[in-house]
């Protein structure tokens, strides 16, 4: 599958993935942490420790620590800042809406750093890589979900 970028969009896209991976924004942990998720993908290797502390319903904190590829970490990065002072509910709503992206060839729909993923999408191994943290916070947002 041929994802239909301008060269200009693929270098800038490549750019703000290089940088959350560089410059990780939220690397570390939440302590005390609300809730920690251990989550990794043992084909590639990634592995990440997602961290969140909740003030009332408000993400008041969200950290990661781990190792992994330049997708996954950057994912962590972006996505960590993507709903950072969120809401339960509206970081529910970007996870989800980032996933789709990813996985069901959804519309990016206002997602900021985290549109620089979307052409992960036409190489299916890294998707993986990408959806990696946001499996990690949904489970994070909703500890009962495992559960089922």
């Amino acid at each position: 599958m041929q994802v239909g970028f301008s060269p200009v969009a693929d270098d800038l896209y490549r750019e703000i993935i290089l940088d959350h991976y560089r410059h990780p924004r939220h690397r570390g942990r939440v302590d005390p942490a609300d809730a920690v998720v251990e989550a990794d993908n043992p084909l590639c290797g990634d592995q990440i420790d997602l961290s969140v502390r909740f003030d009332g319903d408000q993400l008041a904190e969200i950290a990661f620590d781990g190792t992994g590829c330049s997708i996954s970490q950057a994912a962590c990065s972006m996505l960590c800042d993507a709903v950072s002072g969120r809401s339960r509910e509206q970081a529910l709503d970007v996870a989800q809406r980032f996933r789709a992206m990813l996985v069901e060839d959804g519309s990016p729909n206002d997602l900021g750093d985290l549109e620089a993923l979307q052409g992960v999408r036409a190489y299916p191994v890294r998707v993986k890589c990408a959806t990696l943290p946001c499996n990690a916070l949904l489970q994070a947002l909703d500890p009962g979900e495992d559960a089922q």
